[in-house]
C-alpha cells in the first residue's frame, strides 16, 4: 500500500550503487470490459512500466516475459526502487533487464489506471480480484503479445493474484513466486481490520455515498489500520520508542496517507477481496510454485498454519517462511528482495527450460 511503502523505505537500508535499469510507461485500453458483476466500462485504461526487450523463438512467441504484480493500493512503480529493481533487475542479477522482459502493471483501481477517483466515484464498477486477474491476462496476450510467461510473481495482494494466475491460466506461465499471502479466502483477524477500514468509510456521512468534495473522516481510522498491519511490533517500537514518539509518528502518517489518497479507491481496493478463494483450485496448479511469507507479518502469520496445510495439495508446490530479523519489515518484507532473492533463484533454476 503506498503509505505503508513509504514507512517501510524509512526503515530498511538502501543497496549501495544499485544499478536501476530505464523504466518505459504506457497505457493498454481493454474495450468494452465487462466486469464479473455485470457492469461494463467502454475502455478500460491499464497503465503498466517495462523493463527489458521482448525476446521470441523461431515460432514468433516471447519467451523471456516476467508479470510483477503489487499489493493494495500500490502501483508498478513500488518495483522500480533501490530495494527491488536494485535487486534484481540489474546486469547479472536474477531477472537482469538485458535477458527479461519485466511488466509491472497498475492493476484496476490503482494509480494510473481506471480507478473511481477518476470521475465516477460510487458509480465505478465493482471489481473483485478476479476481474483484475482478466485484465492483467488481457493486457499480457492481447496488449503485448505474451501468450507464456517465464515467471508471475507479485507481493500481497499481487500474491494472491498470483495465486490465481496459477490456477486460471495453468499453462501460461513456467514458475510462480507469490509473496506475503495465503492461498485462501480472506478470513479472520486479515477481514477484520480490513472490514473496520471499510466501515469507516462507508458509514461515515461525510463519505455522501461517493460523493464528498473533501475526504471523508473515516479514512483516518483507514490509515491508522494500515500503520498497524504494516509493519512489526519491533520496527514500530523502533520508530516511536515514547507516548509522545508514538502518537506523532502516528498522526505524521495518517496526514500524508489522508493528503495522497482518496476514499473510494481505497474502499473499492480493500472491498475487490471479497471474491479471492484460490484453495479449490490448487490442485489445478501444474507450474513449479514457491510461495514465500514471512514470520513476522501479522497479516498472514506463520501460526495459521494456512500456507502449510495448503501447499501439500499444489502438485510442485513448496512453501518458505522466511524468519524474523534485523532484515525483515513485517507484511512489507515482500519488496524487500535481498532478503528472499536466493530462494527466487532456487525457483529459476528449478523451473528452467
Amino acid at each position: 500500500m503506498r503509505a505503508l511503502l513509504l514507512l517501510i523505505l524509512l526503515v530498511a537500508p538502501l543497496p549501495a550503487a544499485a544499478q536501476i535499469p530505464a523504466i518505459v510507461e504506457a497505457d493498454h485500453l481493454v474495450r468494452d470490459f465487462l466486469f464479473a458483476s455485470g457492469e461494463t466500462l467502454p475502455a478500460l485504461r491499464m497503465h503498466y512500466r517495462t523493463v527489458g526487450t521482448p525476446q521470441r523463438d523461431a515460432s514468433g512467441r516471447v519467451r523471456n516475459a516476467v508479470l510483477v504484480l503489487h499489493g493494495t493500493g500500490g502501483t508498478g512503480a513500488q518495483f522500480t526502487g533501490a530495494n527491488f529493481a536494485g535487486e534484481l533487475f540489474g546486469p547479472g542479477q536474477l531477472l537482469d533487464a538485458a535477458k527479461y522482459f519485466i511488466v509491472m502493471p497498475d492493476s484496476i483501481g490503482h494509480g494510473r489506471s481506471s480507478k473511481p477517483s477518476d470521475g465516477l466515484r460510487a458509480a465505478f464498477p465493482r471489481y473483485g480480484y478476479e476481474d483484475m486477474v482478466r485484465a492483467q491476462h488481457h493486457l499480457m496476450t492481447k496488449g503485448l503479445g505474451v501468450s507464456r510467461l517465464r515467471l508471475v510473481m507479485g507481493t500481497s495482494m499481487g500474491g494472491m493474484h498470483t495465486w490465481l494466475w496459477a490456477q486460471r491460466y495453468p499453462d501460461a506461465m513456467d514458475a510462480l513466486l507469490p509473496l506475503a499471502s495465503l492461498p485462501d479466502q480472506i478470513a479472520g483477524r486479515n477481514r477484520a481490520w480490513r472490514r473496520v477500514a471499510i466501515d469507516a468509510i462507508r458509514l461515515d456521512p461525510t463519505w455522501a455515498n461517493g460523493e464528498y468534495t473533501a475526504q471523508p473522516r473515516g479514512l483516518r481510522t483507514v490509515a491508522q489500520m494500515l500503520w498497524l498491519a504494516g509493519g512489526n511490533p519491533v520496527i514500530r517500537r523502533r520508530q516511536a520508542p515514547t507516548l509522545a514518539e508514538a502518537d506523532r509518528v502516528l498522526d505524521e502518517y495518517v496526514e500524508t496517507y489522508v493528503r495522497t489518497g482518496d476514499a473510494n479507491d481505497v474502499l473499492y481496493a480493500l472491498e475487490a477481496s471479497r471474491d479471492y478463494d484460490p484453495a479449490p483450485g490448487l490442485d489445478r496448479i501444474t507450474a513449479p510454485l514457491l510461495a514465500v511469507n514471512s514470520a513476522d507479518d501479522i497479516i498472514n502469520p506463520p501460526e495459521l498454519g494456512v500456507l502449510e496445510r495448503e501447499i501439500r495439495r499444489v502438485p510442485r508446490g513448496r512453501a518458505v517462511v522466511l524468519p524474523f530479523s534485523d532484515s525483515t519489515v513485517g507484511h512489507g518484507t515482500h519488496t524487500m528482495a535481498a532478503v528472499w532473492k536466493h530462494h527466487l533463484e532456487e525457483l529459476l533454476r528449478a523451473s528452467a527450460r
